[in-house]
């Protein structure tokens, strides 16, 4: 995607330097733009616990270059040792996303392969960027998919803007490129389809209003920032022609782990007969996991993320504390959404209903 008419991923190897990984670092959007070197496994580490990248399909192309610099950290007389420490140590730092795990098991068993250390840096540098350039390449396929969505809904409107409501930030940030749950919407939008965005400010870190906002404003989508609980009321009045969220965490079922807030937007949007889809690649589904409820691991974050905001004053970036000083927060980061509540799934390839056997028929490889 674009910043500031140049073409930019949201990861890569360092032109001059491969053994360093360049990263947008998001904390400071839509503020900054900021390139981040990370040099080490432990760089990598606080980049995706700290948020510097976040969004599912980024944070499996983190842990992916994060563990081609694994390789290149460990010593060669215990290489293997060394591999899986880092491995671990990456593995734990966001336990909701699936994509992260997915990665490091992708890594370490194309290493398998390899029969000296070198050998193995080779194919681990190979995969990260197999797994980067996969990641953008199914977000492009899902634009393809889910554009045909938006377009059915533009033509029944006779070419009026269609609206759409999204939750948190599922756009480019969130992967190497083009993101899940944008894809459709730029796809529409670079083919002269009017849409236009309801943007989340999904709190308590604001991604809506602060990145999914500044990327849509980058690629010229007209869009409007609201609060978190303005989507209810706008569905309520005909306001809202569809929903798509991306997700962290999807079963093979159905179920869907987003951010924070994303199973109230299911409920209102299912109150109002509003069709409510979920965007994602194959990497992000989980083929263990059948009752996303009772089984899918819900991340706690520290609670000042709650207990306070940050925002651009002055021309610096301040924290301010929003409640009383002494006052405790619960921050949990996800919430699950159950299958019947969900329209459609949209992956790379293609859309199909939120349950089992939709899903395994358009993954028969993963049928048991």
């Amino acid at each position: 995607m674009n910043v500031n008419n140049r073409h930019y991923r949201t990861i890569w190897l360092k032109a001059d330097d491969p053994e360093i990984v360049q990263i947008i670092d998001q904390r400071d959007l839509p503020y900054q733009f900021t390139i981040e070197d990370l040099n080490h496994v432990s760089d990598v580490a606080i980049a995706i616990k700290d948020m510097h990248v976040r969004g599912a399909g980024l944070i499996g192309a983190t842990a992916g270059y994060g563990m081609y610099l694994a390789a290149l950290q460990s010593a060669k007389d215990h290489f293997d040792q060394d591999l899986n420490k880092f491995a671990d140590q990456l593995v734990a730092t966001r336990p909701t996303a699936v994509n992260l795990s997915w990665a490091v098991k992708r890594q370490l068993k194309a290493m398998e392969n390899g029969t000296t250390p070198a050998e193995k840096i080779a194919i681990a540098r190979h995969t990260a960027t197999d797994i980067a350039d996969e990641d953008a390449d199914f977000c492009r396929r899902i634009g393809e998919h889910g554009f045909n969505i938006i377009k059915a809904i533009s033509d029944r409107k006779q070419g009026a803007p269609v609206n759409i409501l999204t939750h948190c930030n599922a756009g480019w940030l969130a992967f190497v490129d083009y993101g899940s749950a944008t894809a459709p919407i730029y796809e529409a939008f670079n083919k002269g389809i009017k849409v236009h965005v309801w943007v989340d400010e999904t709190r308590p870190r604001n991604q809506g209003a602060r990145l999914t906002a500044w990327e849509l404003n980058q690629q010229g989508v007209p869009h409007t920032v609201i609060p978190d609980n303005v989507g209810g009321h706008l569905m309520q009045h005909g306001m809202v022609d569809m929903c798509i969220v991306g997700t962290d965490r999807t079963t093979y079922t159905g179920d869907v782990a987003n951010k924070i807030g994303t199973y109230l937007k299911a409920l209102a949007a299912n109150d109002n007969a509003v069709p409510f889809y979920v965007a994602l690649p194959s990497s992000t589904f989980d083929w263990e996991i059948e009752d996303g409820v009772a089984e899918i691991p819900i991340e706690q974050r520290d609670d000042e993320e709650v207990r306070y905001i940050e925002g651009f004053h002055e021309g610096r970036v301040k924290k301010v504390l929003l409640t009383p000083e002494d006052s405790p927060a619960a921050n949990y980061a996800f919430d699950v959404t159950p299958r019947r509540l969900i329209t459609g799934l949209i992956t790379e390839r293609g859309v199909c209903r939120a349950n089992k056997e939709a899903v395994l028929e358009l993954y028969p490889e993963q049928r048991k």
